[in-house]
C-alpha cells in the first residue's frame, strides 16, 4: 500500500483548519489509507498551530514569521524529501477543496502520473468569481500550448505528486503552482488532471485584485521561461530587433538605389543599432543556455 502525506499550508486559519483536518481524517480512515498530515504554519498570529498540534496524526511545523505561500511550499518540499512517502497530496486549510476528491487524485496518480491536478474548470463546479475563472482559463490555454500538455487549471492548489516533483527547484517568490508545472513538464514528467468541485471561501490573501495577480503571475512565468528555454526566450527578442533593423535597412538600401541617398543618417544608425542589439541578445541566449547545461 502506498504511503501518503497530505500537506497543508496554513496562515491564520483557526476558523477552518480543524474542520478541514476532521474531513480529511474521515475520508482517509474510511478508505483505509496509510497516511499522515503535515501542516506548515506560516507564522500565524492566531491558534492555527495549536489546532494542528491537537491532532495526533498531524505534524505541524511553524515559521517564525509570515514568509508567503512559495516559501511555505519550499519548507514542505524539504520535509517531504526527508520522509518515507510515495504520494504527496497538497490541499488548502480553508476547506476550498473537499476531501472527497482525495481518493480520486490518488487513483489517477496510481495510473502512472507524476503530477495530478484537481481542475476546477473542466466540468467541475467552481465557486470563485467570473473574472478569476476567466483569468485562469487564459493561463491554462497558454500553458497547454507552452508545455504541449492539455491543462484546464494551472493555479489549483489541490494536487498529487511524487518525490521527483518535490525535488524540483523553485525560484518563484510569489506562488509555486505554475512554476511546478513548467519544471515538471520540462523534466519530462507525466501530468494529468481530474475534475473537482470547490466551496466558497474567504477572499484570497495571495493578491489584492485580479490585475495585480495577473501582472505578478505573468512576470514570474516569463522569468521561469527565460531560465528554462533561454535560446527561445532571448531568440524571440533578438530576432524581433534584427527584423526591425533589417526592415529599416531595406528601406535605406531601397532609398539609396532609387534616390541616390540613404534618406537620412538616423535611419542608418537605427538599423545598425537594432541589428547589433538583436545579435547581442541572441548571444546572451546562447550564453545562458551554456550556463544552464553546465549547471
Amino acid at each position: 500500500m502506498s504511503k501518503i502525506l497530505i500537506t497543508i499550508p496554513a496562515y491564520n486559519e483557526e476558523n477552518t483548519l480543524g474542520e478541514t483536518l476532521e474531513e480529511i481524517n474521515v475520508i482517509m480512515q474510511n478508505r483505509g489509507y496509510d497516511y499522515g498530515i503535515l501542516v506548515v504554519d506560516d507564522g500565524s498570529s492566531d491558534k492555527t498551530a495549536q489546532i494542528a498540534n491537537s491532532y495526533p496524526n498531524v505534524n505541524c511545523v511553524s515559521h517564525s514569521h509570515n514568509k508567503g505561500l512559495a516559501e511555505t511550499f519550499r519548507t514542505m518540499s524539504k520535509i517531504v524529501l526527508m520522509t518515507d512517502v510515495d504520494i504527496i497530496i497538497n490541499t488548502d486549510a480553508d476547506g476550498q477543496y473537499p476531501a472527497k476528491h482525495i481518493p480520486e487524485l490518488i487513483q489517477k496518480f496510481e495510473q502512472g502520473y507524476d503530477l495530478v491536478l484537481g481542475s476546477r474548470f473542466n466540468g467541475g463546479k467552481y465557486s470563485g468569481s467570473f473574472g478569476k475563472k476567466l483569468g485562469n482559463i487564459m493561463f491554462s490555454k497558454t500553458f497547454s500550448k507552452l508545455l504541449k500538455t492539455k491543462l484546464t487549471d494551472t493555479t489549483t492548489g489541490f494536487r498529487a505528486f511524487n518525490k521527483k516533483v518535490s525535488a524540483l527547484p523553485l525560484i518563484n517568490k510569489f506562488t509555486y503552482t505554475q512554476e511546478q508545472l513548467i519544471r515538471s513538464a520540462k523534466a519530462g514528467l507525466k501530468i494529468g488532471e481530474i475534475d473537482i468541485e470547490t466551496r466558497s471561501t474567504r477572499p484570497s490573501r495571495l493578491f489584492s485584485n485580479p490585475f495585480s495577480y495577473a501582472i505578478r503571475a505573468w512576470t514570474n512565468i516569463l522569468r521561469i521561461y527565460r531560465d528554462f528555454a533561454p535560446i527561445k526566450f532571448f531568440g524571440m527578442i533578438g530576432l524581433s530587433f534584427m527584423s526591425l533593423g533589417g526592415f529599416v535597412g531595406l528601406f535605406v538600401v531601397g532609398n539609396l538605389l532609387i534616390n541616390g541617398n540613404v534618406g537620412g543618417i538616423p535611419r542608418v544608425i537605427l538599423s545598425a543599432l537594432c541589428l547589433l542589439t538583436g545579435l547581442q541578445i541572441l548571444l546572451f541566449g546562447f550564453l545562458a543556455d551554456m550556463i544552464g547545461v553546465n549547471n
